[in-house]
């Protein structure tokens, strides 16, 4: 389980941001891998799996 915090994330287009605390990286997370509502500046736990366009954020939820 990774840790982070969300640099970004548009309600309305169903899409954002992670930025990972262990990496540094920014990790992109789709409404269909969240389990909480998110917004910007939350910290969150999730799991990292592979998409077609690279790693992706799935299993969100609030820290």
């Amino acid at each position: 389980m990774n840790t982070g915090t969300v640099k970004f994330f548009n309600v309305s287009k169903g899409y954002g941001f992670i930025k990972n605390n262990e990496t540094g990286q920014e990790v992109f997370v789709h409404a269909n891998g969240l389990i909480d509502k998110i917004n910007q500046d939350d910290q969150v736990t999730f799991d990292i799996q592979d998409g077609k366009r690279g790693p992706s954020a799935i299993n969100v939820r609030r820290a």
